[in-house]
Formats: structure tokens, C-alpha cells, sequence
């Protein structure tokens, strides 16, 4: 049986993908790059409902079937990346943040030039996983952006560790040494 999934957010996420980067740059007061014009529409899903899903698709799935996991938000890269500004206006007010001069994150935003290739449009189908398997998502965009911005800001210690390629180093000692 195989998964397909749609872009997960969440928790633990390393910093190259979108919510990460974009979260730690205004935590850092870098810009907040947005390829092209910003129209490039992805859908999200929170990780513990894909990892929900997943456990759906061991219990239910019938063997040999594919099943799409989508978290059916399907958002612009300039809308997502303004919600979280919003979000962090919020949990962290630029006045509060020694790296920021503006009043709102979304000062930060620029616009660089697009990939060659870029796909305008990530989405994926998810009605046989939730036709089938009865999955549905248990966490609201909105609300996984909250707690996914939430996490970053209480966990600074494991993103200077990502950043400093201490994690590197543990990957290195806990698995290729093995």
C-alpha cells in the first residue's frame, strides 16, 4: 500500500521549507522571500494529522491501493506567508523583537525572482483516504499555524542546534557510525 502526501507543517521542521524559514527569519528580522508574485498555491496539512492518516491507511487500507493524504487548504504563498506575520504580530510583536525596526513582520516580506520550473499549483485529492478509511484532518489550518509558531519560539535551542549543524553531528554519531 502507498501514500502520497501533500506539504506537511509543523513541529521539528528543518528550516529549509517555507513555515520554518519564513518563521525564523522574522524571529531574526531577516526579509521574508516570496518567489515570483506570490500567487504559487500549496496545500498544507498539520504532521500528526498526516501521521493520523498514515495510521488510517496501516489499520484500513486495502493492499495494494494508493491513498492521497491532503490537508485540503490550499493557500497562495503571499496568503500563507501574511498569516503568519499576523500570527507573530501576535505571539511576538516586533516591538519585542531586538531584530525588527518596523511595527509588523510583514514589513519583512520581499518578492525574488521565481524558480525556472516552479509549479504554479501543489494540491492532491484526498477523498478516496476519507471516502474509504473515514480520515478526516483533526487540526485547523489556523490553528496548526498557531502551535507550529508557538514551538519555534519555545524551542531556540534546537533551532540554534539545527543551525550550527549540531544535528549534523548527531546524525552522524547516532547513525552513520552504525
Amino acid at each position: 500500500t502507498i501514500s502520497n502526501c501533500t506539504n506537511n507543517y509543523g513541529p521539528f521542521q528543518f528550516p529549509e521549507k517555507l513555515i520554518p524559514l519564513m518563521i525564523l527569519n522574522m524571529m531574526e528580522g531577516k526579509p521574508l522571500p516570496i518567489y515570483g508574485n506570490g500567487k504559487n498555491i500549496r496545500d498544507w496539512l498539520f504532521v500528526v494529522d498526516h501521521c493520523d492518516a498514515i495510521w488510517e491507511i496501516i489499520k484500513k487500507g486495502r493492499l495494494g491501493n494508493t491513498y492521497n493524504i491532503g490537508g485540503e487548504n490550499e493557500w497562495t504563498n503571499i496568503d500563507l506567508v501574511t498569516k503568519l506575520c499576523e500570527i507573530m504580530d501576535k505571539e511576538y510583536p516586533c516591538k519585542y523583537n531586538s531584530h525588527v525596526k518596523g511595527n509588523s513582520y510583514k514589513e519583512l516580506i520581499s518578492f525574488v525572482k521565481d524558480r525556472p520550473g516552479h509549479d504554479h499549483r501543489y494540491a492532491i485529492n484526498c477523498d478516496k483516504l476519507k471516502n474509504e478509511l473515514g480520515w478526516r484532518q483533526s487540526v485547523s489550518f489556523e490553528e496548526g499555524l498557531k502551535k507550529t509558531v508557538k514551538w519555534y519560539l519555545l524551542n531556540t535551542k534546537w533551532i540554534d542546534n539545527i543551525k550550527s549543524g549540531g544535528y549534523k553531528k548527531w546524525v552522524e554519531q547516532n547513525y552513520n557510525k552504525r
